[in-house]
């Protein structure tokens, strides 16, 4: 699968919307699909996966609802999608159906469409549930691997970071520079360091900070993380750092960790 600046293998930054009946059938089931984005499709835009997506339900003969109106757009909607250039293993949307269908079908069928990268990993129904998909994606939990890193100094610039009451760091934006509050979005974090090699235990190794993250408005992303480390204590890592999100969910703070919706 070959990834261009613009283009997703086979789907065009171009619109190639079929257009429905004017007279729209009504939704009849509305599922949810928790889906991955690996290796290189991680770059890949948001707007190109959106457009993935829905080629993707049409070739596999989804039933789709649509919108009404002069333009109708498939009742497709994604929540909380990750920065690009992060990969995720905790990607959601959610798909209105004018036709009721199996989900683990649909999941089959959506999962052979997509390119590999693009991976479904669960489909479910969302009858009998009342609560948006948004107000249960409330934390997400976080990897960053640093290559190249000493334990011991990540381990130290976390600890004092944690340590903090506010850690402000900036975001530029097309609006100008906007301050954000990276210690108050972090609600837990630790460090763990790769195995070293026999004879190699003092070489510096990949060490990777797992982090959940609270949803706010604008929600703190990893590389502001960082950012806060430096902020705090002048830790800058040596190399480019690698993002994973591991899951969304509510964070469960007996439990320490962030359960799915």
């Amino acid at each position: 699968m070959v990834l261009g600046a613009r283009r997703l293998s086979g789907v065009s930054t171009q619109s190639h919307r079929a257009a429905p009946d004017r007279h729209q059938l009504p939704a009849v089931q509305k599922l949810r699909v928790r889906f991955a984005k690996r290796g290189r499709l991680r770059f890949t835009s948001h707007r190109d996966f959106q457009r993935a997506f829905e080629r993707a339900l049409r070739r596999a003969k989804v039933p789709m609802a649509y919108s009404h109106g002069f333009t109708p757009h498939p009742k497709v909607s994604f929540v909380g999608a990750a920065p690009t250039g992060a990969a995720s293993e905790a990607e959601y949307l959610e798909i209105s159906l004018t036709e009721r269908r199996d989900p683990a079908q649909v999941r089959a069928d959506l999962d052979a469409a997509l390119p590999p990268g693009l991976d479904v990993l669960e489909v479910s129904d969302t009858e009998g549930q009342k609560t948006a998909l948004a107000d249960l994606l409330r934390a997400s939990s976080w990897e960053i691997a640093l290559d190249e890193a000493s334990g011991a100094e990540v381990a130290a610039a976390v600890t004092a970071f944690m340590a903090e009451e506010s850690v402000p760091v900036e975001r530029l934006t097309k609006k100008g520079v906007r301050t954000l509050e990276a210690r108050g979005a972090v609600l837990d974090a630790a460090v763990h360091v790769a195995a070293s090699s026999p004879g190699q235990a003092d070489q510096p190794s990949t060490v990777v900070i797992r982090c959940v993250v609270e949803h706010q408005a604008p929600t703190v992303r990893p590389e502001e993380i960082l950012a806060g480390l430096r902020v705090a204590t002048g830790f800058t890592p040596v190399s480019p750092p690698r993002n994973k999100r591991l899951a969304q969910g509510v964070w469960d703070a007996q439990r320490r960790e962030v359960v799915a919706p």
